[in-house]
């Protein structure tokens, strides 16, 4: 069967027997479309009549939001690589008189025209598939703006394993109008919008009659949050929310806020109605409306939604879906191209200040740079890609070597400070040297600018001699271990710059039990050196140490083999033997 790149797919069941139907219709769809799969909810459109079926405008009953959990949690499970949207333009609560039928006067355009409309109506006679296929097709037009010669599939052929469920189903389901309110309210960081994201803004917005104003979070509200270095930048994600919305329910008025505290517009605004939490957020609700009254306003309906659990997540990741759990995920992974004149739309590539151009990859042994603040493990991270077979290759020894008598380091160091920072055997006395430049930026500039060229030199001798000693010179990888990589300006060295990062308070910590100075000392030396988010900016691959050693063995075993296919890859690409 053909795959599509997007799909608008009906659901003609009743609400009632859809959540048994709704992970094999999922499933089913998901070998079909493969990139953003539209969910239209028509529950008991007749696609078999022969007759033109319309949309109508449907009202929401209490038993639609659970419904729209349900569907985004199967989707979760089934068939998670697909953007799946609840559409509901033809959603609206009896709120007095509607001259209006039609909930399309003209058909919608979506982010995506879908390619295909796929359906889960059952067909009584095979025979009847072609009048169905041209209804649907029309049904479909008459919504939504479509690409030209709009594909149809009819899913009920692979559902026969739940029609026994379906038969055995006494209930009915609730016909009860779910109540609605004219303006609601919501807040979150809305990090990579996943299923629980998802289902939220669908039942927020079908709650909104008017308005819905949401709360993302910014600044002081990420700084405590797991692995904040790869959230995504604030605009990138008030972009994604917009994107969605406009698709769910382009008849709203929506107001996008960034949030500097926990409270935002919804203890001052006197216009909201109702605010929608979770079982983990009812609390911030029960506070928001404790600050209403003090503020003199009423208080908000509590609409509280389920968790949605995650039956991917792993030890180090919560029970529920979370975006958390998504960026420890990417952890080991590609986060954009390595070469600066690939197309990055990675929101990281835009973070970046700057971006040095590769070597070709045409150079072997493949280069890592590896590199990280103090305390966030880098070494051990090098040390275990040494382990699968990676050439390490230390800086800071290398380093060392530069300040021995007779290198031209050495003498240009005493010309440039003096004889006073040596020791009686003529070796230079490092801390004598470090008080010179301490606090001094011009002092420590001049002393960078003698010394990192001269590693850089052994570096790249280093990167020769493992060239020349490599048995599978393709598939020899350099591991450079630099603390100082990006702000020496070594990327030109390296075909990737791989990242390793820690909260700020761990690393003080291990600083303090390593090195045995105080905190205020572990602190100022971080400070010193580039934020984890300033690395991440650059970095291609990010790891993170922060939880047991075998979590990061797991990283970085990840990362390591998805290297050794990147590599495979090119080598295919460009005809190079192994």
């Amino acid at each position: 069967m053909s795959m599509f790149s997007t799909g608008v797919l009906v659901l003609t069941s009743p609400l009632h027997t859809l959540p048994f139907r709704l992970a094999p219709v999922l499933s089913s769809a998901a070998q079909v479309v493969e990139r953003t799969l539209y969910v239209h909810l028509h529950p008991g459109l007749n696609l078999g009549t022969g007759t033109q079926a319309r949309p109508t405008f449907i009202h929401p009953v209490v038993d639609l939001p659970s419904v729209i959990s349900r569907l985004y949690s199967n989707a979760a499970d089934v068939c998670g690589h697909l953007d799946v949207r609840v559409l509901l333009t033809h959603f609206r609560a009896q709120v007095g008189p509607s001259p209006v039928s039609n909930p399309f006067p003209s058909p919608l355009t979506l982010s995506h025209s879908p390619e295909v409309v796929l359906t889960d109506f059952p067909l009584q006679d095979p025979g009847q598939s072609s009048l169905v296929t041209q209804c649907l097709q029309r049904y479909a037009g008459y919504c939504y703006v479509c690409t030209p010669g709009l594909s149809s599939v009819i899913l009920h052929p692979q559902l026969k394993e739940v029609e026994s469920k379906d038969e055995e189903q006494k209930s009915t389901g609730s016909i009860d109008c779910l109540d609605t309110y004219s303006d609601v309210v919501v807040g979150g960081t809305f990090d990579r919008l996943h299923g629980a994201h998802r289902t939220l803004l669908n039942i927020c917005s079908l709650l909104a009659n008017r308005r819905f104003l949401i709360g993302v979070c910014d600044q002081e509200l990420l700084k405590n949050k797991v692995l904040k270095e790869l959230i995504e930048p604030y605009s990138h994600r008030v972009q994604k929310l917009k994107e969605f919305l406009n698709d769910v329910k382009p008849s709203l008025q929506y107001e996008i806020v960034p949030l500097s505290d926990p409270f935002g517009p919804s203890i001052s605004d006197p216009q909201l109605q109702c605010i929608v939490v979770s079982e983990e957020t009812r609390r911030g609700g029960e506070a928001v409306n404790r600050k209403r009254a003090e503020n003199g306003l009423s208080e908000l309906v509590l609409y509280e939604i389920p968790l949605i659990k995650d039956a991917h997540h792993t030890d180090i990741e919560e029970e529920k879906i979370s975006s958390s759990s998504l960026r420890s995920r990417l952890l080991g992974t590609l986060l954009k191209p390595p070469t600066c004149d690939s197309v990055q739309s990675d929101s990281y590539a835009a973070m970046s200040p700057s971006c040095q151009p590769q070597p070709e990859f045409s150079q072997v042994p493949y280069v890592i740079g590896l590199t990280g603040g103090s305390g966030s493990g880098k070494s051990a991270v090098a040390q275990r890609l040494e382990g699968l077979g990676a050439v390490r290759i230390d800086a800071d020894q290398l380093g060392h070597k530069t300040y021995l008598p007779g290198t031209i380091a050495y003498h240009k160091i005493l010309q440039e400070f003096g004889t006073d920072v040596l020791n009686e055997d003529q070796t230079i006395n490092r801390r004598a040297l470090g008080r010179k430049v301490f606090g001094d930026k011009e002092r420590l500039k001049a002393l960078t600018d003698t010394v990192w060229p001269e590693i850089a030199l052994l570096v790249k001798e280093r990167i020769q001699q493992a060239k020349e000693e490599g048995n599978t010179p393709w598939k020899h990888v350099c591991v450079l271990d630099a603390a100082v990589l990006l702000e020496a300006g070594w990327t030109d060295m390296v075909h990737e710059v791989w990242v390793a990062i820690i909260p700020e308070e761990e690393a003080v910590r291990r600083i303090v039990a390593r090195d045995g100075v105080s905190k205020e000392d572990a602190l100022r030396r971080l400070q010193s050196q580039w934020s984890n988010a300033k690395m991440v900016a650059q970095a291609n691959v990010v790891l993170c140490t922060l939880w047991e050693p075998d979590v990061t063995q797991k990283q970085v075993v990840k990362a390591w083999n998805l290297l050794q296919e990147r590599i495979q890859q090119k080598k295919e690409e460009t005809g190079l033997s192994s």
